[in-house]
């Protein structure tokens, strides 16, 4: 992507601007702070201009007016050391009283690199003598000739910490200043990218660094669209063609049915042409129903099939369609057996009575059509948590295990069986399983107990 070396370079332009300016400000910081270092009193300088001004008189020392007032004006004191006597023998008038008259050649030299009794000390040399002048306590910090600001001295550790929270701070400001426009152009990119899976059209503005990004993402969004408007064209087209369909066979077919079912009840036929007419009469109904489950399908897949929804006892409704087989199956080739636990008589869910019914219904079919020699059907109901279930299995053929794997995972249930070839496990399970996700259950397809087919359909219980 060309925007990425943009992004690069932006980034290094933001990162060598950054510690240039840095450097220009720390280094201004430190010339600011050296400049304050009491600018006008320098005291060595000092010294040695009060040793030249200091003159002996036939009254004494003299210092002049105005080298006095700048002595006074900082609170410095200042004495005259004899070399002869080594006494002090002269000093101002605000010498402490802890200062010294007299003194050696060590005290001198002490005096000469430190303090005299805490005060900074600063030496000029006389003709006959060593002036010695006074700063006020901790206004000096000395080491030989060097000396510094003692509250500068003091609180260099603060300082220190202040200059490298100061630099974080500036650091942080130049980065969200610099970047708060890159922000900017980020946040319609984030939203567009999570608008695209919900199907939300999306325009980005294509500018900025992220401009080919965000023609990409407009690019993208106008195909989905395009996508899902010709997919709703199909899908609309194949629900309309589904229910025409289902519309115009429903005459004909009933009257091949009525047609057959009067030759079937002609005693004047041959028994072949009997046989023939029941033929007709049983395939007739089985492309009626196959009609009426396409056609259901078809609403229950693109949501167009109203739900009457209602708080039911699934007990009730699974024993109803029990007892509904049973007195149909007249031969007692598909006995039924209800194995719900007769401790639980209520099991509250919120369905569609009707479409529920039609589910176990296909369920129970669906066992009596994949096993034409007859078997047991077996119906129980459980409760568990927060879910309700209805098992219907089957001691019948049963399927293997890489079709029941496919039957789970398909997005349909057109399996052909190669035997009969005839749609083993077609529309009937597919229904089932859209009624079940219609009301926020599933459906399981498995292997029986006993060795045959099972289907477990299971729903949330009803919020009490």
């Amino acid at each position: 992507m060309k925007s990425v070396p943009k992004l690069i370079r932006h980034f290094a332009n933001i990162l060598i601007f950054s510690s240039v300016l840095v450097i220009v400000l720390n280094t201004l910081l430190l010339g600011i702070l050296f400049s304050r270092q009491k600018p006008g009193i320098y005291p060595w300088a000092m010294a040695d201009e009060t040793a030249n001004k200091l003159k002996h008189t036939k009254n004494g020392y003299t210092l002049p007016k105005k080298t006095a007032g700048k002595l006074k004006k900082y609170n410095i004191w200042a004495i005259y050391i004899d070399n002869a006597t080594m006494q002090a023998a002269w000093h101002t008038d605000n010498l402490p009283e802890t200062i010294p008259s007299s003194y050696t050649a060590s005290d001198i030299a002490n005096l000469t690199r430190g303090y005299i009794d805490g005060y900074p000390a600063f030496t000029g040399e006389c003709k006959d003598g060593l002036v010695v002048l006074g700063f006020p306590k901790k206004s000096f910090w000395k080491h030989m000739y060097n000396c510094w600001d003692y509250s500068f001295i003091a609180n260099l550790p603060l300082t220190i910490l202040k200059g490298v929270l100061a630099n974080i701070l500036l650091l942080l400001v130049i980065y969200i200043t610099a970047n708060i426009k890159l922000l900017k152009s980020v946040k319609p990119i984030t939203n567009g990218i999570q608008e695209l899976p919900e199907g939300t059209p999306v325009y980005i503005k294509e500018k900025g660094l992220f401009s080919e990004l965000a023609a990409n993402i407009n690019k993208t969004s106008e195909i989905l669209q395009s996508q899902k408007y010709q997919l709703h064209k199909k899908e609309t087209a194949r629900a309309n063609w589904i229910a025409g369909v289902s519309h115009d066979i429903r005459t004909p077919l009933s009257i091949v049915m009525g047609y057959a079912g009067q030759l079937k009840e002609d005693k004047s036929l041959t028994p072949l042409a009997h046989s023939k007419a029941a033929v007709i009469v049983k395939q007739s109904k089985r492309i009626k129903n196959l009609v009426n489950d396409l056609n259901l399908a078809s609403k229950l897949e693109y949501n167009m099939q109203p739900l009457n929804l209602a708080k039911h006892n699934l007990v009730a409704i699974a024993r109803q369609a029990v007892v509904d087989f049973i007195n149909m199956d007249i031969n007692d080739k598909y006995p039924v057996e209800w194995q719900t636990d007769e401790k639980l008589t209520a099991c509250l869910v919120n369905v569609d009575k009707e479409l529920l019914k039609r589910a176990i219904n296909n369920l129970i079919q669906n066992s009596i059509n994949h096993n034409e020699e007859g078997c047991t059907i077996y119906v129980n109901v459980t409760a568990e948590g927060s879910t309700c279930s209805i098992e219907v299995s089957d001691n019948g053929t049963g399927a293997k295990d890489d079709e029941i794997e496919r039957l789970n995972n398909a997005p349909h249930y057109m399996v052909c069986d190669k035997n009969t070839k005839e749609q083993r496990h077609g529309l009937g399970l597919l229904i089932v399983k859209q009624i079940a996700a219609a009301h926020g259950g599933k459906i399981n397809i498995g292997h029986s107990a006993s060795g045959g087919f099972m289907v477990e359909f299971i729903l949330p219980l009803h919020a009490q």
